[in-house]
This record gives C-alpha cells, sequence and structure tokens, in this order.
C-alpha cells in the first residue's frame, strides 16, 4: 500500500492495486501493508487531491468484487481520510475501553472537516464494540433487561444461610458492578451516535486467529466472538 500511495509521486514508480493483490489461505484477497506506510502520511500533504487517491487506486478493480473492505490505521491522518473518501459505507470498531468515547468524538471531527473541505458528508451505519465483557466484568447485553434472579440460587438462599462476604469478596462485587454501570452508559452514549451497534464479547481465540494469519470465522466460528462476527457479516452482505 505504501507504493500505491506514493506512486508517481516524485521519484516513486507507478504501481496500481492489482501489482500487489495477493492471495491467502482464507480466500480473502489481500491488499498488504508495511510499516513504511507511517511513512507515507507526510508526503500525502504535498500531492494534489491527496485525498482521492485510494478511490481512484480501487477504481478499476471495483466490478471484481463483492465486497473491497478498507481497514484504515487507528491513527489519525490523511491514509483515514484516504480510506473514508474511497467508502460507500463506514463501520467504526471501538474497543470496551474508557477512551473509546474519546475516539469517536475524534472521528465525528473528521467527518465534519470531509463534509466542509471534501463535500463528502459521512455517516457511519455499524459501530462494533469489541473486548466486551473482558477483564472479569459483567456481560451487557446491548438490549438488557432487569436480571432475573436464577432459581436454585433463589432456592439456594431460602434455605441456607449465606456466609456473609469477605472485604475482598465486597470490593470485587464493588468494581464489577461499576465496570457493568460503565460499560451500560457507553453503550447508550454509543447507540445515541451510530444507527447500529453490535458487540464482540472478548476471546482469547481472537488473538490466536491473528497470530495464525485467519480471520475468527476459519479459525473458530462457534466461538462466542466467531458468533457475533457472523451476525454481523449477515447484516454487512444484505448491502451487496
Amino acid at each position: 500500500m505504501y507504493d500505491v500511495f506514493l506512486s508517481g509521486f516524485e521519484e516513486f514508480p507507478e504501481t496500481k492495486m492489482s501489482d500487489i493483490i495477493r492471495k491467502t489461505p482464507s480466500g480473502i484477497d489481500l491488499a498488504p501493508s508495511h510499516l513504511d506506510l507511517v511513512g507515507a502520511d507526510p508526503c500525502l500533504y504535498r500531492r494534489e487531491g491527496r485525498a482521492g487517491i485510494l478511490k481512484a487506486a480501487l477504481a478499476p478493480l471495483k466490478d471484481q468484487y463483492d465486497f473491497i473492505f478498507v481497514d484504515t490505521p487507528p491513527s489519525m491522518g490523511q491514509l483515514v481520510i484516504n480510506g473514508l473518501f474511497a467508502s460507500d459505507r463506514v463501520i467504526v470498531t471501538l474497543d470496551s475501553g474508557t477512551f473509546a468515547l474519546d475516539g469517536v468524538s475524534t472521528l465525528s471531527t473528521i467527518f465534519g472537516d470531509m463534509k466542509e473541505d471534501l463535500g463528502r458528508e459521512i455517516q457511519p451505519d455499524i459501530a462494533i464494540v469489541t473486548r466486551w465483557g473482558e477483564g472479569g466484568a459483567s456481560s451487557v447485553s446491548p438490549n438488557e433487561t432487569p436480571e432475573k434472579k436464577d432459581i436454585f440460587l433463589y432456592l439456594r438462599d431460602l434455605f441456607y444461610k449465606t456466609p456473609a462476604p469477605t472485604p475482598e469478596e465486597i470490593r470485587t462485587a464493588d468494581e464489577q458492578k461499576a465496570e457493568h454501570e460503565r460499560l451500560l452508559s457507553m453503550l447508550v452514549e454509543i447507540k445515541r451516535l451510530f444507527r447500529t451497534v453490535y458487540t464482540v464479547p472478548y476471546s482469547p481465540l481472537i488473538y490466536e486467529a491473528q497470530k495464525r494469519g485467519l480471520p475468527i470465522s476459519h479459525f473458530a466460528p462457534d466461538s462466542s466472538a466467531g458468533a457475533a462476527y457472523k451476525t454481523i457479516m449477515d447484516d454487512v452482505i444484505q448491502w451487496n
């Protein structure tokens, strides 16, 4: 992608997107990147029509694929603007950490700048909140209803005296409750900003899939995270 973005600029050789595409074991064609791509961003500020470089590079391939996914880097800059400018739809991924909403605020600023400077209005279609419930926090459903007490726990409390919790157990319960409330509050705010919101539960199998260079759909499709991404895929595939 570094070669594509700098194709024909100053002394860089011409490079087409079709020149760099590689087949992968999953069946997905990949236009690979490299850490060198970080160095392309400053160069792009010296190019005319820099926001449309990726869109122009992808144009000859549009009829060859049902879907073309653009995975933008986490840092803000010309690469992200190129990805947004080239896309028909936008999916924003967030983790469930404390600073996720700060990232949404930054994106909103970029969307506003693109509308003002480039005449392109961006309306994100989907937000995906990953690592949902990581760290032992209570699982939170996107459509959470008041908790119903398990009948067995009810009978246990009815007939057996439960030992008083230790200070450590009380502290852990308080931390879990606070995290649970934070996640619910975060979910409410994200739903206010996006049309559709999905949560993907934390799963160590995600990292195992990444180490093997496979999508979770091929490595562990029946895992909790695999099932969540399958649901998202079923939604996205309707876009075509």
